[in-house]
């Protein structure tokens, strides 16, 4: 009777529009879908209280993490009328609106009457229901069929089952918010292992697995928002994209910590890696290949009703790169990553005050020629900051003994910490970029990887390779390196 009743109410919602109010779009207003919300939130941030209001989309609210409140910190309210979000919410003060109530309410007033209707319906497929599940309770679980939260967390499960059962089962989208809260608050921290300006990262344990825990503050809420968003985008898995596992605010009453909790990669980022250790040839290709290869995902739209937008990351280097043990590396820390959605041509952009890394920001960025509202503008900044990564990667690979110390881009024409302008004046002004040494003529790997960086450079940067290109070019020296084994 119930799933009946969702089905109706879905039926009646979904010529629906929902229209917001959103401080920082034109007019102030946004527009989301029948399945989606209004969003009003207001955060403690240094002493005084300040509020966001906009949209959440359907694929937002799947999980609805980002409707709860955190006790004297931030508040958060999900609501679904035109305009809902137009009041003004305190701390202390006011009432909370618990998420989905009205809906449920208009649910069950256009429902009751179909329901009693079915009652006699319901209970011949109730009885025959019971019948199957009773028979197949003694058969294993059919992959095809979705997973229940008891299921999923099962104690035999291990990470690397929950991660395939996300990938193959439901939307592919992550796991159920009760499952991704139970994971969250059953880990221990171990050790810290890395600062940002985001907040921290802590190894920790779960079921004696490692994992990754990235704790934002609360001031930091919408860059843990929307990085959670992000990695829950349908069909965005990829074995070259960071595993996430879990988003949960913790709150014990006085201060709220917001974590995102992922896979575990002893090596660190490549940037870690590349100051502890040089890399074969053959360890040097297979690391740009999954660079490539990660990003090529990124930046590709999957058509469907399972499909997957575009997204371009927007903040490329060394340490948002991670290397697995097996070699292979994967693309972390999407906090600024941004959505492209064909069917209306209109880009996602975080409204969250965190900027690029200045010393991988492309020419166009630096000189502020970009073309922000072309999704392609974004893609092809990432593609000049890829470049840049395969350079570090190169100096470090080591060829009859030789190598190079470990640098980053225009170490030797910059301050440790650039500034904008100091970075405009050498990417734009003198058009300089990282020096290729001779010697790596005289090694074809090293030699199509220099080649690849100067066409990932140009100062016109319609003139540069795609990620797709990218990969497919550092692919052909695998067969070229095997063919001569």
């Amino acid at each position: 009777e119930d799933f009946l009743g969702v089905k109706f109410a879905h039926l009646l919602l979904h010529f629906w529009t929902l229209k917001c109010v959103c401080q920082l779009c034109a007019n102030n207003t946004c527009e989301t879908g029948a399945d989606g919300a209004c969003w009003n939130s207001v955060m403690l941030i240094n002493g005084k209280e300040e509020a966001v209001k906009s949209c959440l989309s359907p694929a937002e609210m799947r999980g609805q993490v980002f409707c709860y409140s955190s006790r004297n910190v931030s508040k958060r309210n999900c609501c679904f009328t035109d305009f809902c979000n137009n009041e003004t919410l305190h701390l202390h003060s006011g009432t909370y609106k618990e998420p989905g109530w009205g809906r449920l309410e208009l649910a069950a007033v256009i429902l009751v009457p179909s329901a009693l209707l079915c009652v006699g319906i319901l209970l011949g497929v109730c009885v025959v229901q019971g019948q199957r599940c009773a028979s197949s309770r003694a058969h294993k679980h059919d992959a095809e069929e979705p997973l229940d939260d008891q299921s999923l967390m099962s104690p035999d499960k291990c990470l690397k089952d929950l991660i395939f059962d996300m990938s193959t089962s439901g939307s592919g989208s992550g796991l159920p918010l009760l499952v991704q809260r139970t994971i969250a608050r059953t880990i221990v921290l171990q050790d810290n292992i890395g600062k940002g300006r985001f907040g921290e990262v802590w190894r920790g344990k779960w079921r004696g697995e490692d994992v990754a825990v990235k704790i934002f503050s609360s001031p930091d809420e919408r860059s843990w928002f929307r990085e959670a968003e992000v990695y829950q985008t349908i069909m965005l898995r990829h074995e070259n994209i960071l595993g996430f596992i879990a988003a949960d605010n913790k709150d014990n009453g006085s201060w709220t910590q917001l974590w995102l909790v992922s896979e575990y990669h002893e090596h660190g980022s490549l940037f870690d890696y590349l100051n502890r250790y040089t890399v074969s040839v053959d360890g040097m290709i297979v690391l740009a290949l999954s660079i490539a290869s990660g990003l090529a995902h990124l930046h590709m739209e999957i058509i469907g009703t399972q499909g997957k937008p575009a997204i371009a990351h927007r903040d490329i280097k060394s340490k948002n790169i991670l290397v697995k043990k097996n070699g292979t590396a994967v693309i972390a820390d999407l906090g600024l990553a941004v959505k492209h959605d064909s069917s209306t041509n209109t880009i996602d952009i975080p409204s969250n005050h965190r900027v690029g890394t200045k010393r991988y920001m492309a020419p166009e960025l630096l000189d502020e020629t970009i073309n922000m509202s072309s999704f392609e503008s974004f893609k092809r900044a990432d593609i000049y900051s890829l470049g840049l990564v395969f350079w570090e990667l190169a100096r470090r690979c080591s060829v009859r003994g030789l190598q190079e110390d470990f640098q980053l881009p225009y170490h030797d024409m910059v301050p440790s910490d650039p500034s904008l302008e100091d970075m405009r004046k050498i990417v734009c002004d003198q058009k300089l970029r990282p020096s290729i040494p001779n010697q790596w003529q005289s090694c074809e790997a090293l030699r199509v990887m220099g080649k690849l960086m100067r066409e990932c450079w140009f100062a016109n940067s319609a003139a540069r390779l795609t990620a797709l290109r990218v990969k497919k070019t550092v692919s052909q020296v695998t067969v070229l390196t095997d063919n001569k084994d």
